[in-house]
């Protein structure tokens, strides 16, 4: 009788093997493109650069030509004097864009952490030299956030021939 139970214990496991490999490879099959990936099964992702690139294409497609890719890479986007940021459709035109190009996401995140250093060395540099009360980048995206009370254009044009062969960090003036 045991015996007949070990075979039968052996058999149900070798059953529920199959079945779950079987499961595991259509699922596989099934797994959402991610970015980076273009459908040649080649496993190479996307250049950063291209990303970058095929974004702020689509952005100027979308009316947004002031959105500008540098010659370092970086994407700039610039500031209003007022409000949380760019106006003008921008929101409604990245959300497109960011459709379209869903490895933008991910090269933004791994830039982060270079976009909040560059933000903090220009921090420094600004305190240093006339701009004490300058707030601290975000430390998610290196933005500055003034409010509109506590943005002083003398002194930010005051900082500017120091600080000015520092990357600028991006900001937004506002509540």
């Amino acid at each position: 009788m045991r015996e007949r139970i070990g075979r039968t214990f052996i058999t149900a496991t070798a059953v529920a093997a199959v079945l779950v490999m079987s499961g595991c490879s259509e699922s596989q099959d099934a797994a959402p493109k991610v970015a980076g990936d273009d459908g040649s099964d080649t496993g190479q992702p996307q250049d950063d650069a291209a990303i970058k690139q095929s974004w702020v294409s689509c952005m100027h497609t979308q009316g947004q030509t002031q959105v500008l890719l540098d010659k370092e890479g970086n994407i700039a986007v610039p500031a209003t004097d007022t409000g949380s940021g760019p106006g003008g459709g921008y929101d409604e035109a990245a959300k497109v864009c960011d459709r379209k190009n869903p490895g933008i996401h991910q090269v933004q995140k791994k830039n982060s952490k270079k976009f909040v250093d560059m933000a903090r060395a220009f921090v420094a540099c600004g305190r240093k030299n006339g701009y004490p009360d300058m707030p601290d980048p975000d430390p998610k995206d290196g933005i500055l956030v003034f409010t509109a009370q506590s943005f002083d254009g003398a002194k930010w044009d005051a900082i500017q021939p120091a600080c000015g062969k520092l990357p600028m960090p991006g900001y937004r003036i506002g509540s």
